[in-house]
């Protein structure tokens, strides 16, 4: 496996993969970003600059997260959360074919690995309240609002 470091609006991102896909993306506080990025996450690292820059609103990677069968199906049932938009975790759980696994979306939602990539931080609590993110929801907050700025109407 291959790792890179890059620098993001939001901490540094840790990316790990090899030609099978990217496994991990992270992000942390501080920490220096890699010299030289290999080969293989080169187009990882392209794509969320592009995201990073307004330029990118989904993504076309291999990936290769490491998970059981029920995380990697909540994992790909956020796939399907369309840029700019949100649902509950009521919401995946009635579209994973059980209301009552919610808790069991939540803590599979919890343990995703491909921060951004896979965008668990488009699932928010049934009353809109930002619950629940393992980056903090200072960058939930800041990723919503990256992927769905308000305009200030013009008043002149």
């Amino acid at each position: 496996m291959e790792t890179a470091f890059i620098k993001t609006p939001l901490g540094t991102a840790r990316i790990v993969g090899d030609e099978n896909g990217i496994a991990i993306i992270s992000v942390q506080d501080g920490g220096e970003a890699s010299v030289l990025i290999p080969e293989v996450l080169q187009e990882c690292v392209n794509q969320l600059e592009s995201y990073f820059a307004g330029k990118r609103n989904d993504f076309s990677l291999k990936l290769n997260p490491k998970g059981t069968e029920f995380q990697q199906k909540v994992w790909n049932a956020l796939l399907e959360i369309p840029y700019g938009k949100t649902r509950s975790y009521l919401e995946q759980s009635k579209i994973l074919g059980d209301v009552k696994a919610i808790r069991a979306v939540a803590s599979a939602n919890g343990k995703n690995p491909l921060w951004i990539i896979v965008p668990c931080h488009r699932v928010i609590g049934a009353d809109g309240s930002l619950t629940g993110y393992a980056g903090g929801l200072w960058r939930k907050k800041w990723l919503l609002e990256h992927e769905n700025p308000t305009n200030q109407q013009s008043l002149f």
